[in-house]
């Protein structure tokens, strides 16, 4: 049971969103930037940073629904699902570049202390081919995931467990990105 009163039946985040609307716009505007918006970086490579990141904190919302949504980005198929555990069981070996690699780790540092970032780390995104955009927006996932998890977590939303939930909301999330959405409606 949430902490605080949320609608009935709308889950994670969603809850927080409906709940709390002025809330709601910019940080669905900030998702939207960060996950959709410009970049090197595909959306599916930036939903796997926020799936890392939501993972190692523990977020069940945030990695199944963020996980769901970067295997649509994929191709949606079972074998994009499956590539996205094998990223939660083990970075270093899971088939991924090793830019995506040397991103994830830095995105692991940055979800504990951002002070844990070290030159070396940088280093080896860069030999990787990774450039200054790339890693000031795998940074600023990383910390603006903290803040989503932390704010989902915190309250005691709802949580389903059933992973075809979260197949809904990785198609739909894909499809629809995370501004000017009615977070009320259910995810079929």
């Amino acid at each position: 049971m949430a902490h605080i009163a949320l609608p009935d039946g709308v889950p994670g985040i969603r809850g927080l969103l409906v709940s709390h609307p002025a809330t709601a716009k910019p940080m669905g505007e900030l998702a939207e930037v960060l996950l959709r918006g410009p970049s090197t970086l595909t959306m599916a490579e930036r939903e796997l940073v926020a799936t890392h990141v939501s993972f190692r904190n523990d977020c069940h919302y945030c990695h199944s629904s963020h996980g769901a949504i970067a295997a649509e980005h994929l191709g949606g198929r079972d074998a994009d699902y499956t590539l996205v555990d094998e990223i939660r069981a083990d970075v270093e070996t899971a088939p991924i570049s090793e830019k995506m690699k040397a991103l994830l780790v830095i995105a692991g540092h940055v979800q504990v202390d951002g002070k844990r970032v070290t030159a070396e780390h940088v280093e080896r995104a860069r030999r990787a081919g990774a450039t200054d955009d790339e890693l000031h927006d795998v940074v600023l996932i990383a910390a603006a995931f903290c803040m989503f998890n932390r704010y989902v977590d915190g309250l005691g939303t709802w949580q389903p467990r059933d992973p075809e939930f979260y197949r809904g909301v990785g198609k739909r999330t894909s499809e629809l990105g995370y501004t000017n959405r009615d977070y009320s409606t259910p995810i079929r």
